[in-house]
């Protein structure tokens, strides 16, 4: 079926719904029940980047937030929302950062092509490109820089996550709370783990009292 209107995506959602149901009868009395993922992905909108469709979970297996080249803003409220319920009233033991290489906000703030309300949400990235120039200069070719920002943006909203007091306060109580950085790959559908995975609060959000 080639889905080209809204009209076309209800006829969609009857068919995916009546399969559902002829596999489990009770399946949508199961998913309705109780929301208990472990895992919460913060990733971009990008159409391309589904959560649970690119690591196999099922509706109520991952918890997600997704916005423009996948920035964590502690002072953005609706981010911040999302972070406190996942964490302290669905208890997530994964929070996931996930970037995709070619993203288009990236490549607006390394071009500095945005403008309006897209130019004030991608300041962090172009703080990024600013602060790593020497290293990105040194890249052959501008998909290479564009590659590598992509990479650095997911590690700085990872950093920037686990300075948040939310996560500080969870790892104060000693809740298990694990926070990673993963990119994912357009041209070959696999996800790559960035290792910048962190456990409990950086050194300086522990000496500053951040928490």
């Amino acid at each position: 079926m080639t889905i080209k209107t809204p009209a076309d995506l209800l006829e969609e959602n009857v068919r995916w719904a009546d399969e559902r149901t002829s596999e489990d009868a009770d399946y949508f009395k199961h998913l309705s029940e109780l929301q208990t993922p472990d895992f919460l992905w913060i990733g971009c909108s990008d159409s391309r980047v589904p959560a649970n469709v690119i690591t196999g979970l099922a509706p109520g297996e991952v918890f997600v937030h997704r916005n423009v080249a996948n920035i964590v803003y502690t002072a953005d409220l609706n981010c911040m929302s999302v972070v406190q319920f996942a964490v302290e009233s669905l208890k997530v033991k994964h929070i996931i950062i996930c970037g995709h290489y070619g993203c288009g906000g990236v490549k607006a703030a390394l071009e500095d092509a945005s403008d309006g309300l897209v130019e004030h949400w991608l300041e962090p990235v172009r703080d990024l490109k600013r602060v790593h120039r020497s290293e990105l200069d040194q890249l052959s070719d501008h998909a290479s820089r564009l590659d590598r920002l992509c990479e650095l943006n997911v590690k700085a909203q990872v950093d920037a996550l686990c300075h948040s007091p939310i996560l500080n306060r969870a790892w104060e109580r000693e809740q298990d709370l694990t926070v990673h950085g993963w990119i994912y790959g357009l041209k070959n559908g696999r996800l790559r783990d960035l290792e910048c995975t962190r456990s409990g609060p950086p050194a300086d959000a522990r000496s500053s009292g951040a928490s």
